[in-house]
């Protein structure tokens, strides 16, 4: 059986974010990057799956620059076999990822060509927070998806999956190939031991260039993106807050209010 998990590298939440002179975009010269919390669940899925079995593979696949060698280490760390690097540092305007549709082109691309079974992703990356990217390859590929899945077990040529609904949760069953998308609960990742992650250095990465893949110019980069950041902008400070006098919980309720009233929000 082979697992193929999508990874994606994000600004770490707990370091602080920059935005870049040109305002479309984030200052990452001294930006911290970590892998997105949601695909963490999907690495540490697939490694459950293929201790529970003896015939699995597992394929880590990602977009990104340079950098990103840092994250595919911590997967070799935790456990998985292989990994393939789609170097997108290249010229933007033509053949760069720069939205979840040009991202999903690429994956889609290099998923026609990777043997897999399945294919799970985070269920949303926490940098963008669109949710489109798996959404995007199932449709691609033409196989189907079950998103927000909080439990799974795989059933001879199916999947059968619980997954996060509005109220409650749904049990969905899908045959294979398939892609999943893990929800916050669906496991506990593991995280590597330091000395795992620099053993990692030497596992070798499938590199793959963009431009080799078949892409002309305009299918991708800002040409192709069906999403073009225009700006971005800082959320506004929070004003300081009031505190409400009475001598009762009435005076005070009609305080609140009068002040309502006074500011227009009633």
């Amino acid at each position: 059986m082979n697992i193929v998990v999508l990874m994606k590298q994000v600004p770490d939440t707990e370091a602080p974010v920059e935005i870049a002179e040109s305002k479309d975009r984030l200052d990452t010269q001294d930006l911290k990057w970590a892998i997105n919390p949601y695909d963490e669940y999907a690495l540490e899925e697939a490694l459950l799956i293929k201790e529970s079995r003896d015939d699995v593979t597992v394929t880590v696949v990602c977009v990104g620059p340079d950098r990103i060698s840092e994250a595919i280490r911590v997967a070799y760390a935790m456990g998985v076999d292989e990994a393939i690097h789609i170097n997108d540092e290249v010229d933007e305007d033509e053949f760069a990822a720069v939205d979840a549709y040009t991202t999903s082109k690429i994956l889609a691309k290099i998923l026609e060509t990777t043997p897999h079974d399945l294919i799970i992703a985070g269920n949303r990356a926490v940098d963008d927070d669109n949710y489109q990217v798996p959404a995007f390859i199932s449709k691609m590929l033409g196989i189907p998806l079950i998103s927000l899945v909080v439990s799974q077990k795989i059933e001879s040529d199916a999947i059968v999956c619980e997954q996060s609904i509005d109220g409650g949760t749904a049990v969905v069953k899908a045959m294979l190939p398939a892609i999943i998308t893990a929800q916050k609960g669906l496991n506990e990742p593991r995280y590597p031991a330091f000395r795992a992650i620099m053993k990692a250095k030497k596992r070798k990465v499938d590199e793959r260039e963009i431009q080799a893949l078949d892409f002309e110019a305009g299918d991708l980069g800002i040409n192709g993106a069906k999403v073009k950041i225009r700006s971005l902008a800082y959320p506004l400070e929070r004003g300081a807050g009031k505190t409400i006098s009475g001598n009762s919980v009435g005076e005070k309720a009609m305080e609140l209010v009068k002040l309502l009233k006074e500011e227009g929000v009633i």
